[in-house]
């Protein structure tokens, strides 16, 4: 343990800063399972809501520096490509193949 009064104040920030950004990571991957679930249901309802909740809360990582900027932005890129293509399944034909 530390001696000196401010290496002290300074872990005990630590701490602190290390609950709050492991709360904020779970909750993170928590929510992300959700809406993978939602689009495993098709359910285009839930699918919006539950992403519109996800990229709040990636902001507020980002924000508060428990996320980079780039992952927060990949990982919400991802989920709305996924939900996407629940909407739009793809072709079963590639284009460009018509006779």
């Amino acid at each position: 343990m530390a001696n000196h009064k401010s290496a002290i104040k300074r872990h005990q920030q630590s701490i602190r800063r290390h609950q709050r950004n492991q709360s904020l990571q779970t909750r993170v991957r928590t929510l992300v399972k959700k809406v993978r679930a939602a689009i495993e249901t098709k359910d285009q309802e839930t699918i919006a809501k539950k992403i519109r909740e996800v990229n709040g809360l990636l902001d507020k990582a980002v924000a508060k520096g428990v996320l980079k900027r780039n992952t927060a932005s990949r990982k919400l890129s991802r989920l709305a490509r996924a939900a996407h293509r629940t909407v739009t399944p793809a072709q079963a034909e590639p284009a460009g193949t018509e006779a």
